[in-house]
């Protein structure tokens, strides 16, 4: 559900003024907890872009600290600033992919409202696309020239490993796949969208890895500054989203990001269950079936608990529903099980190799567990 806000008056459209030109350049920004950096984000950039048409987009992922209000008075006084306030949907990248397809400029720029991305380079950048020079355009911490006001060590070196991690599991070429601030040609940008993922915070690897060397990139050296407001995003979350969003390119995209997450989820419960049958067996002394079953009720409610606030993070289940999304994940996972158990006997009736049905039930289950969660458990309003 998306609020898209204009500024003017309702009940008429506003009229072109004389000699106002479309924009050149869309500067997409995502937002979440944002009030105090948008505006002096706002008057950075109407300083830096001044004689270039530009506008700015806003994304706020429904901030809690009313970011997309401050927005949306900004949008009041100047035309060329839009708001989409996006509603039971959160990421940077899912974003970053509605703010861009959200423009008519032929250029668009994605840049953080942390204040620490350098907006003085935004002119160079697109002149080296407007020029033809380039349909990519990079702003690199790791070419000669970067300099750094506000990258601590442990943030620095845990970008570096996925750097490196990313260039040699993908093949990726440029310096800083993992970069949040680049431009790039809208209508390249148009072809590439559909092959995206909406989840995750890596929306440059992403596209990177998409285009398969396809675009003709630049990088450029920039500041990075020290944030004046807010927190940082980062977390142990975004880790994960990486590892999915790296091997959900090594497969071309045969899986989401979603799903990897799932069946990883998946793996930790069967670690559970196992744990919970040798305790129920080897110290309370349980029958097998009781302690079978006790193995499978606490591994499906330790996946609930992990995909509600991993896995489904962007739609996470609060209060009541909680319970109400526990319950029907018990249902789908019974199901599931009768499922997987259907098959793999299938299986070894026609092949008689029991790894090989086990592994094929626990895939049939995992298939239908993750598609029926996603219709009756988290889904979408």
């Amino acid at each position: 559900m998306n609020e898209a806000i204009r500024p003017g008056p309702e009940s008429q459209p506003q009229a072109p003024q004389p000699g106002q030109r479309s924009p050149e350049l869309s500067v997409v920004v995502p937002t979440f907890n944002e009030r105090d950096n948008v505006t002096v984000l706002y008057r950075r950039l109407e300083a830096s872009l001044a004689g270039i048409a530009w506008e700015v987009v806003f994304v706020d992922d429904n901030s809690p600290d009313g970011t997309w209000d401050v927005v949306r008075a900004l949008a009041r006084r100047d035309s060329r600033v839009r708001c989409i306030r996006r509603i039971g949907r959160r990421g940077l990248s899912g974003a970053c992919i509605e703010g861009i397809l959200a423009s008519s400029a032929p250029y668009a720029a994605v840049i953080d409202a942390d204040l620490q991305h350098d907006e003085t380079q935004l002119p160079k950048m697109l002149s080296l696309l407007a020029s033809g020079q380039a349909e990519l355009v990079v702003g690199s911490r790791y070419i000669e020239g970067y300099k750094s006001e506000g990258f601590n060590k442990q943030r620095a070196g845990a970008s570096a490993l996925a750097t490196e991690v990313a260039k040699q599991a993908l093949q990726v070429e440029i310096a800083d796949p993992m970069s949040g601030f680049f431009m790039i040609r809208t209508d390249r940008f148009e072809q590439l969208a559909p092959k995206l993922s909406v989840h995750g915070f890596k929306i440059l690897l992403d596209i990177v890895a998409t285009a398969r060397g396809t675009l003709r990139t630049v990088e450029i050296p920039y500041t990075f500054g020290a944030r004046q407001h807010g927190e940082s995003k980062l977390d142990s979350m975004v880790a994960l989203d990486f590892l999915g969003l790296v091997l959900a390119k090594l497969t071309n995209d045969a899986v989401s990001l979603r799903f990897l997450l799932f069946a990883m989820v998946g793996g930790i419960g069967l670690v559970v269950h196992l744990t919970t049958l040798f305790i129920g067996l080897e110290i309370f002394k349980a029958p097998f079936a009781e302690a079978q079953a006790s193995g499978a009720l606490v591994a499906m409610t330790s996946n609930f608990i992990l995909n509600n606030f991993l896995t489904y993070r962007d739609q996470r289940l609060k209060g009541l529903a909680i319970l109400r999304g526990l319950i029907a994940f018990y249902i789908v996972c019974s199901v599931g099980l009768f499922a997987n158990v259907g098959v793999a006997f299938s299986v070894y009736d026609q092949e008689p190799i029991w790894w090989l049905a086990g592994m094929a039930g626990a895939l049939m289950g995992v298939v239908w567990n993750y598609a029926m969660s996603g219709l009756f458990v988290w889904r979408k309003k």
